[in-house]
This record gives C-alpha cells, sequence and structure tokens, in this order.
C-alpha cells in the first residue's frame, strides 16, 4: 500500500494474528499516510474470514498498531546505499522443473492453490479459509523418482463426513494437480489425518510474520539464513538479497553451467557490497565452482543499490507474494524469475571462462512434464503449504 504512494518509503513491519485480534507494529518511514485497519480488514475479507462461525472475522476482530519510524541508526548506513541489516540470504534454482524449483514445494503450492479454488468456487460447499499441504518426493541419485506422500488438510464446517472430504479433495484438488507418473500404490494419501479440522485460522493456531519462511522459498531443500521477506521494503537485504541470489541461481541454471545451483550472500549493516558470496552445485556443475563465482562478480552488482535497481524492486508487486511462494511464478513484474541474463552468462564462459559442457536438449535431470496450470486466488492470505524431499 505505501508504494503505491512512496516508492521510497521504509517499511518494517511484523503483523501477529490470533483469536479475534490482529496486532500490526513495526517501523515506518514514509511522506504518505495508509489506514492500516482498513488494509487489514480488506484483506481478511480477501482472504475468506467474513463469517462469524469461521471463528474470525473482519468485521468484528480488533485491530491494534504500533508503528514508529526507523531507527536514525539504521538510516545512516541505508541512506549510503548500505545493507540494512547484516545476515545471510541464500537462493537456489534446479532443473528437475519447468520453473526451475524443486517438484516437492511446487507442487504443495499448486496443492494448495488448487485447494482454494475449490474452496472459492464452491466446488464444495462445506470448506472454510485455513488449509495446509505437504508432498514428500523420493529421490532417486539426485533425480525425481517417485512421490512417496502427500497431505492435504482441509479446514471445513462441521458435520461432515471425513470420507466425503477424503474422497472430494482425491477428486478436486490431489488428482488435478499430481502428474500420474509420479503416482504408485506405495504413495500414501492423508487427507485431515487427524480425523477432524473444524476449528482453524487464527481461532486454532496464533500467526506471525516470519513463521513460515521455508514455504515462502525451497521447502527445506537448501539452508535458510531465518530472515523472513514480507512486511519488508527492499532496502531490507533480508528480502531483496535473497530475491537476487534465486536470480543469479536461476539464470545461472538456465545458461546450462549448472543443473542446480545455491548462493549464499553475507551482509554486514551500512556496508554496500556481500562480505560473502558462496557457490554450490552440489556435484553439477558444467565449470568449476571458482570460474562461477568470478562470473557472478563480474556479471552482477549484488549491492543494495545495485539489486533494487536491476530487478526494479520500488514498485508496489509484494501483495502477491504473500501467498503460494516467493519463487517459481510467472506473475508479471517478478523480476527475480526473469532468465534475462542468460546469453550473457554463456558469453562470459566462451570469451574468459572456457566453454561449459553443451547441456543436451533433454538432460538427464529433466525428467518432468510441466504441471498444469491452476488459476490464482485472487491476493489469497497464507494457507500454510510445506514441502519435503527424501
Amino acid at each position: 500500500a505505501i508504494y503505491d504512494k512512496d516508492p521510497n518509503g521504509r517499511v518494517a513491519c511484523e503483523s501477529l494474528v490470533t483469536t479475534g485480534l490482529v496486532f500490526v507494529a513495526g517501523e515506518i518511514t514514509t511522506s504518505c499516510y495508509i489506514e492500516i485497519p482498513q488494509i487489514v480488514r480488506e484483506t481478511l475479507h480477501r482472504i475468506g474470514y467474513v463469517e462469524p462461525e469461521h471463528g474470525f472475522a473482519y468485521k468484528t476482530c480488533g485491530v491494534q498498531t504500533s508503528i514508529q519510524a526507523q531507527s536514525p541508526d539504521i538510516a545512516l548506513g541505508v541512506d549510503r546505499g548500505g545493507a540494512g541489516d547484516q545476515g545471510m540470504m541464500f537462493g537456489y534454482a534446479t532443473n528437475e522443473t519447468p520453473e526451475l524449483m524443486p517438484l516437492p514445494i511446487m507442487l504443495a503450492h499448486r496443492l494448495a492453490r488448487r485447494l482454494a479454488e475449490v474452496r472459492k468456487q464452491r466446488l464444495v460447499d462445506y470448506l472454510r479459509p485455513d488449509g495446509k499441504t505437504q508432498v514428500t518426493v523420493e529421490y532417486h541419485d539426485g533425480h525425481v523418482g517417485r512421490l512417496e506422500a502427500i497431505v492435504v488438510s482441509a479446514h471445513h464446517k462441521p458435520g461432515v463426513s471425513l470420507s466425503r472430504i477424503r474422497s472430494d479433495m482425491k477428486r478436486l484438488v490431489i488428482e488435478p494437480v499430481v502428474p500420474k507418473q509420479w503416482l504408485d500404490r506405495r504413495t500414501r494419501l492423508f487427507v485431515n489425518p487427524t480425523g477432524r479440522f473444524e476449528v482453524g485460522g487464527p481461532m486454532a493456531d496464533t500467526g506471525l510474520t516470519g513463521r513460515k519462511i521455508i514455504m515462502d522459498t525451497y521447502g527445506g531443500m537448501i539452508g535458510h539464513g531465518g530472515g523472513a521477506f514480507s512486511g519488508k521494503d527492499p532496502s531490507k537485504v533480508d528480502r531483496s538479497a535473497a530475491y537476487m541470489a534465486r536470480y543469479v541461481a536461476k539464470n545461472l541454471v538456465a545458461a546450462g553451467v549448472a543443473d542446480k545451483c545455491e548462493i549464499q550472500l553475507a551482509y554486514a549493516i551500512g556496508v554496500a557490497e556481500p562480505v560473502s558470496i558462496m557457490v554450490n552445485t552440489h556435484g553439477t556443475g558444467k565449470v568449476s565452482e571458482s570460474s562461477l563465482l568470478k562470473v557472478i562478480r563480474e556479471l552482477f552488482d549484488l549491492t543494495p543499490a545495485g539489486i533494487i535497481r536491476t530487478l526494479k524492486l520500488r514498485r508496489p508487486i509484494y501483495l502477491k507474494t504473500a501467498a503460494y511462494g516467493h519463487f517459481g511464478r510467472d506473475d508479471n513484474g517478478l523480476t527475480w524469475e526473469e532468465l534475462d541474463r542468460v546469453n550473457e552468462i554463456r558469453r562470459a564462459f566462451r570469451h574468459s571462462h572456457g566453454r561449459p559442457h553443451r547441456q543436451p536438449k533433454s538432460s538427464p535431470n529433466v525428467r518432468v512434464a510441466p504441471l498444469p496450470p491452476i488459476t490464482a486466488g485472487n491476493g489469497d492470505g497464507r494457507p500454510v503449504q510445506r514441502s519435503r524431499s527424501s
């Protein structure tokens, strides 16, 4: 909302949601005014917390705020183009899916999108706004082998039989999303495995910004520095440097220099250049990791100002990232998903570092068909999604 009016605003806000109450607190420095309680209620309505019987309703819940200006000590460093905090940020790409993302998290997000779609289109009449998904994938020598388990937990109104819910979720949610080639007789499907999910949302679980950072990223496939993305403007490297690390890793994999690529960046508060850059291709590199590191330093500006400029981050694009993860998406405006540096990377290796092994058109690691498209949920809230690999 602030970036609609003030692209240079600085925001570091957290939200806590519990039974009957939303609490928003943090630091904001901006030239504009926004009505935070109104934004909160509009968001809750869009998510689907409309009726009091859901245990939480946008009209009747309390909204409290505690907002102050950014610390002048932090502003000193940021004003000079330095990082807004210290920390480590990770980015990753793998060619096991067309989105260059790990398969478990991609399937988990698509299942969650589909669950929300089934509710909003009222394909069944008993679903409520909460929901969780989880996918376990079995890998064989680093390649996708089969699906070990699928978990769908669907928030529902009282009086609906478990057998009906399980049948509907299999038919309407799982089967339209999960490709059959990864399912076998040993694949386990868990739908509401406790037997009941009538009490959900903030009435059942207190929610806090940053408690689902693995779902926001790569589903546990790589490490995480611990910093959440949401509620932060791009001067905060927790957000912007993680986006840049994904951008670098994705373009490297698309250029064919590795099948998998993990980038780690580390920053010191008030310092512009990263204090550390690490590259790990997990044994799939076509060139040395030292060569990759040299090309990254040559081609990519990894200062906070350079990242913001490269990825055009001072735009009101962040609402869509509040659900279904920040990566592996084709939404317009998410510049860190663009593949506009591939040719530049290939030229750099061809001219200076030796030609990388040509990646075959059908790489052994590209073993998955494109996943079926699922319509996004019009600015959903955050149904929890998880993915695991074994």
